[in-house]
């Protein structure tokens, strides 16, 4: 399991404290969570101490979910937080979307499975580690980790979502690899001699080792034939047919 992002703070707000429980609980291995019974009491902690994140249900007593949502836009140091809206489907078409047009991450449709909403939002934080490690990179416009901290599969995630030009280095024992992405679509892709699609499977296989990411890098060719998340999809399906194929 990868070590949490302790850098990113997430409040987490829902009336029901069963819910709010199950939620806490299934976020606080991937960062630092705090949380709120109402919409009130999470505006006077988002004013005092903006977290990263806000993952908010929709229906609560008083001040309720989109209410929060418009209040924090209307303050300078709070208008720039990411939000996840949790709500009926029919809230979320009717009554969220076309009011809060853009500005928020994610919604989350109620009923929800914990590790279904722990999946969508590990996405969000995983990104936002990401950019908290590039604005205190040590380098301008470089940052390093290791994979057992961040994944390949989650960095290929994070770069694609905050829509990142980069080159993506990854060592692995004595190979190297390099994924460059326009806009957060993997491009290209080399390992030794080999590139393209292949190599993209093979290093999201990597489960150890350490990545460096150079913001702004291009390749100027282009090897890969499909999206990032495509990358990822088949990379699952080929490391599933090859369990199988171990297995039997």
């Amino acid at each position: 399991m990868n070590a949490p992002s302790q850098d990113v703070q997430v409040l987490i707000v829902d009336d029901n404290p069963m819910i709010r429980e199950l939620m806490c609980r299934g976020m606080e291995t991937h960062c630092v969570v705090t949380s709120s019974c109402d919409g009130a009491d999470a505006l006077l902690k988002s004013v005092d101490n903006p977290p990263d994140l806000i993952i908010s249900d929709f229906r609560m007593p008083g001040l309720d979910g989109r209410q929060l949502f418009e209040k924090l836009r209307s303050r300078e140091n709070t208008r720039n937080i990411p939000f996840v809206f949790v709500a009926s489907r029919g809230d979320i078409e009717e009554k969220l979307r076309p009011a809060v047009g853009g500005g928020v991450e994610d919604f989350i449709p109620k009923p929800f499975f914990v590790a279904d909403l722990v999946r969508q939002v590990k996405r969000i934080v995983d990104r936002l580690h990401l950019e908290k490690m590039q604005k205190h990179a040590s380098r301008p416009g470089v940052i390093q980790g290791r994979l057992e901290e961040m994944s390949v599969t989650e960095l290929m995630q994070s770069l694609e979502m905050g829509q990142k030009t980069c080159r993506l280095t990854l060592r692995h024992g004595a190979e190297a690899a390099e994924l460059y992405f326009n806009a957060g679509q993997c491009k290209h892709a080399q390992l030794g001699g080999a590139e393209g699609d292949a190599v993209a499977y093979q290093v999201i296989g990597w489960l150890d080792g350490e990545f460096e990411i150079e913001f702004g890098a291009t390749a100027g060719r282009e090897t890969i034939t499909l999206s990032t998340t495509g990358l990822l999809m088949e990379a699952m399906r080929l490391m599933d047919e090859a369990n199988q194929s171990v297995e039997s």
